[in-house]
C-alpha cells in the first residue's frame, strides 16, 4: 500500500494529473521531479542516521504520516488552474478505455520499452554485469549513480529538447537510444579489465539515462491528452498498471534468460525496443501532438477571420 500511494502514485500519476488538473506545464513538471530525485540523492545520508535511531514500526509509521501530507496537499493545486475542457465520452468505465484502439496501442508499445529500458537496467544488468563481466559490486554503485545523477541533471534541458519534437519522433528516439545501450552492454563481456568494463558500461548508463528522460516526458502528458475528461482517472490507471506489468514481466524474462541465454537479454531486448519504436512511429498524427495541432490552429485562424 506504501509503496502504491507513494512512490507510484507520485512517479506515475502526479506528472499527467497536475497537467490535466492544474496551470502546471511540462517544464515545471519536469521541475517538480528534479527536484523530488535531487532530495532523494542529497538527503540519503543523513537520512541513514535519523531512520537508524528510530524504532522501524516507528519509521512505518512516519512514511504513511509523509505520504498521506504530501498527498492532501496536491488538492489545493486543483483550485488554481485554468478551465479543464470537460469533453463528452461514449461511454464510462473500462469498457470505454477498451475500445480506444490507439491508446491500448500506445501502452502496449511502452510496457515493451519499459521492460527493455528501464526494467532491465534496474533489475538485471547489475547481477549479469557481475557474473559476465570483471566488474564488481562497487563499480556496479557507481553505474547506477552515474545513471540517477545522469537523470537528476539532463532532466530541465531535456524538457526544452523534448518539447521541440513531435511525439511519435521522441519515442522513435528513445527505442533507438533503448537499443543502442542494449547492444552496448554486449562487448563488456568481452572485457578482461575492470576499468575498461566500468567505463563501458558508465556510458552504456548515460544513454539509459538519455531514453528514460525521453520515454517518461512525452508518455505521461500524451496520455492526459488521450484521456477524455470523464475517464481521466481509467486511463491514468491503465497508464499505471504499464510499470507495474513491467516491473513483474522484465525480471521474471531477465532472470529466465540469466540462466539459459544471457546474450539473448540484450540483442532480444533491442530488437524488441525497435519493434515497440517502429509502432509508435507508425501512429503519425493519429495520437494528438502539441506540435501538429500548434500548425492547423495557425492555418484554421485565418479562415476564421
Amino acid at each position: 500500500v506504501l509503496v502504491v500511494v507513494g512512490h507510484t502514485f507520485f512517479s506515475n500519476i502526479l506528472p499527467p494529473f497536475a497537467k490535466a488538473h492544474t496551470a502546471v506545464g511540462p517544464a515545471a513538471i519536469g521541475i517538480i521531479v528534479l527536484v523530488n530525485t535531487s532530495f532523494i540523492v542529497i538527503a540519503q545520508i543523513p537520512a541513514v542516521r535519523v531512520v537508524a535511531g528510530m524504532r522501524r514500526t516507528h519509521g512505518f509509521a512516519a512514511a504513511s504520516a509523509l505520504f498521506a501530507i504530501a498527498l492532501l496537499a496536491v488538492l489545493p493545486a486543483t483550485l488554481i488552474h485554468s478551465e479543464v475542457a470537460a469533453t463528452a465520452a461514449n461511454g464510462t468505465g473500462f469498457r470505454a478505455v477498451a475500445r480506444d484502439r490507439l491508446f491500448l496501442t500506445v501502452i502496449a508499445a511502452n510496457i515493451v520499452l519499459v521492460v527493455v529500458g528501464h526494467t532491465l537496467f534496474s533489475n538485471i544488468l547489475p547481477p549479469f554485469a557481475k557474473a559476465h563481466t570483471p566488474v564488481g559490486p562497487a563499480e556496479i554503485g557507481i553505474i547506477v549513480l552515474v545513471n540517477t545523477s545522469f537523470i537528476v541533471i539532463a532532466q530541465i534541458p531535456a524538457v526544452r529538447v523534448v518539447a521541440r519534437m513531435r511525439r511519435t519522433h521522441a519515442f522513435a528516439l528513445t527505442s533507438a537510444l533503448f537499443a543502442v545501450s542494449l547492444l552496448a552492454v554486449l562487448p563488456a563481456t568481452l572485457l578482461h579489465s575492470a576499468l575498461a568494463a566500468t567505463s563501458l558500461l558508465v556510458g552504456v548508463a548515460i544513454v539509459f539515462a538519455l531514453g528514460e528522460i525521453a520515454h517518461i516526458l512525452v508518455l505521461g502528458p500524451l496520455v492526459a491528452d488521450m484521456a477524455p475528461a470523464n475517464l481521466l482517472g481509467r486511463y491514468l490507471s491503465l497508464y499505471s498498471l504499464t510499470f507495474t506489468l513491467s516491473l513483474a514481466i522484465g525480471p521474471a524474462i531477465g532472470g529466465l534468460l540469466l540462466k539459459t541465454a544471457p546474450g539473448a537479454i540484450w540483442w532480444g531486448g533491442a530488437v524488441a525496443a525497435l519493434l515497440a519504436g517502429t509502432v509508435l512511429l507508425r501512429l503519425g498524427d493519429r495520437i494528438p501532438d502539441p506540435l501538429h495541432e500548434a500548425p492547423s490552429r495557425l492555418a484554421s485562424a485565418p479562415e476564421a477571420a
